[in-house]
């Protein structure tokens, strides 16, 4: 398919009220249109990979291009600069969690960019790199433990950002590492307690809330 008759069939299948209802889950619809995330997935079937239609989908600005690009680009063509260009594009968090899950996750520099992002001033770059550690932790199922327990420190350091954005990619990174094995998770608990004893609201509410999931017995 041709950028032109994706953008057609995405104006066909858009849903004003499912437009307007964006807004109320904190998703910036600027440039947006109004299809359904599992509307772009079937479509994303139909299309199968595509590196060069993903970046020319990209190019377009539209919210939905941008979130079916990150679904049929191919993740050993993506290079560092396109990480860091797209990233600096990231507007909503919907579009940084699914570009970041979807397809920079999949790539060999998702940890090295993690690690990068993670102290970035930008919100939504910063989201990306706790996003990314996150996401790690739910697809690589064959990396060991010394790999998440040296995130610990950055998790730990950066619990202060009380932007919301931040401090509920934070928790989830906090979470998601502490919800892979039990060695983990005794080590998840301990860095939460760490963070509870900081005086910012926002790491009370990160480590109170990754508590409450990570003790439930």
């Amino acid at each position: 398919m041709a950028v032109h008759e994706i953008i057609d069939f995405l104006k066909y299948k858009a849903d004003t009220g499912y437009l307007a209802g964006m807004q109320r889950y904190g998703i910036d619809n600027t440039n947006a249109i109004g299809v359904r995330l599992p509307e772009l997935r079937k479509l994303a079937k139909t299309i199968k990979k595509d590196h060069q239609l993903a970046l020319d989908l990209w190019d377009t600005g539209l919210h939905e291009a941008r979130l079916l690009a990150s679904l049929i680009d191919d993740p050993a063509q993506v290079t560092e600069e396109q990480i860091d260009n797209r990233t600096k594009d990231f507007y909503s968090w919907d579009l940084c969690d699914q570009v970041c899950g979807n397809l920079f996750d999949r790539t060999p520099f998702a940890l090295s960019k993690a690690l990068d992002f993670s102290a970035h001033e930008a919100e939504f770059i910063k989201r990306a790199g706790f996003v990314l550690m996150a996401e790690h932790a739910v697809h690589n199922k064959k990396v060991g433990n010394e790999l998440f327990i040296a995130l610990m420190p950055i998790i730990e350091r950066e619990a202060w950002d009380n932007r919301n954005f931040v401090k509920k990619a934070v928790n989830w990174a906090l979470r998601q590492i502490g919800k892979r094995n039990e060695v983990l998770k005794v080590i998840a608990i301990q860095t939460a307690q760490n963070i509870l004893k900081q005086d910012h609201k926002a790491a009370k509410w990160i480590a109170s809330n990754a508590l409450a999931e990570l003790t439930i017995r």
